[in-house]
């Protein structure tokens, strides 16, 4: 198989990819995507490695006028065919897939925790608060709603819990190597969390982001107070945030990537170029375009044409 990523008069391409700790990319599974792609009304051409045995792009053309419906059935064609290999599966023009601007979520995207549940011990209320969390991820509840609530029952507590949370913080695997690889490509990087300032500015310096936004816990002679100042950013704000950076940088929503996995980060999952759910709540992985269920963050530098070699440490 050839190892570049001349994709050669193909105006398409489907990426598979693996979760790198495990691998098993293969011949027999780019075989089986192969025929799918056929079948699905596609002409491909020789698959071109970027990772040996964790990711691949499979280059196709079609004669299709619908180039978004053929995309989508391209993907969920070759996802049931491969399934249930743990393999995620993206499909996408191949002009513009090297995207100018990252906006992502921070916990359980850039990190793994939330960090709401990961101070609710602190209080004794770690079950009642971890079950508002994914509720309110899921889509049950109003994300403003259910971040007051919650911060409410923390009024009282030392400030210093806020620090003792550092500690705990497990940044996802891949998350380093997206930013800066990105980064050194030319594209800019915001975190953009419904989360709080006082750790987004930390994970910002730490992970290379440009720019980091979120919510602020108020705290009052060491005290948190129990309450959020407004306006707290949610759903509409990384939106609008999205936005704000595209008129910005004096590019399209086109040249965009997303990242998130919970319903605030929906909007604008769907209004970016590329909006990836990674991970993600049932009900968000249902309406996200790209969803990375078994791979990293690395993930969405394969979906951009990365090869392994061209990867920022």
């Amino acid at each position: 198989m050839r190892q570049d990523t001349e994709c050669g008069l193909m105006d398409n391409v489907l990426t598979l990819i693996a979760n790198p700790q495990l691998g098993g990319l293969d011949d027999h599974s780019l075989e089986i995507a192969t025929n799918a792609l056929t079948e699905a009304g596609a002409s491909p051409g020789a698959p071109v490695w970027l990772a040996t045995g964790i990711a691949a792009d499979i280059p196709f053309s079609t004669t299709s006028e619908s180039q978004a419906q053929i995309l989508t059935q391209a993907q969920t064609l070759v996802a049931e065919a491969l399934a249930p290999a743990p393999l995620d599966v993206a499909a996408q023009a191949i002009a513009g897939r090297r995207k100018r601007l990252l906006v992502a979520d921070m916990e359980s995207t850039i990190i793994e925790n939330e960090m709401l549940d990961e101070l609710a011990h602190e209080i004794g209320a770690s079950a009642e608060i971890a079950a508002i969390t994914a509720r309110a991820m899921n889509g049950e509840l109003d994300f403003e709603e259910s971040l007051r609530g919650r911060v409410a029952l923390f009024a009282g507590l030392e400030a210093a819990a806020l620090d003792r949370g550092l500690a705990k913080i497990r940044i996802t695997p891949g998350a380093e190597p997206l930013v800066r690889t990105m980064r050194a490509n030319g594209a800019y990087c915001a975190l953009v969390s419904g989360g709080f300032t006082f750790y987004t500015n930390i994970i910002r310096e730490r992970i290379g982001f440009d720019i980091d936004q979120a919510n602020i816990i108020e705290i009052e002679n060491d005290i948190i107070t129990g309450a959020v100042a407004s306006p707290v950013l949610g759903r509409d704000a990384k939106r609008e945030a999205l936005m704000r950076f595209c008129d910005e940088l004096n590019i399209t929503v086109a040249e965009t990537m997303t990242v998130g996995d919970g319903a605030n980060d929906l909007a604008m999952l769907t209004a970016a170029g590329a909006g990836v759910a990674f991970h993600a709540k049932p009900f968000v992985a249902k309406q996200a375009r790209f969803n990375i269920n078994h791979g990293d963050l690395t993930a969405l530098l394969y979906m951009q044409g990365y090869r392994q070699d061209e990867f920022a440490n």
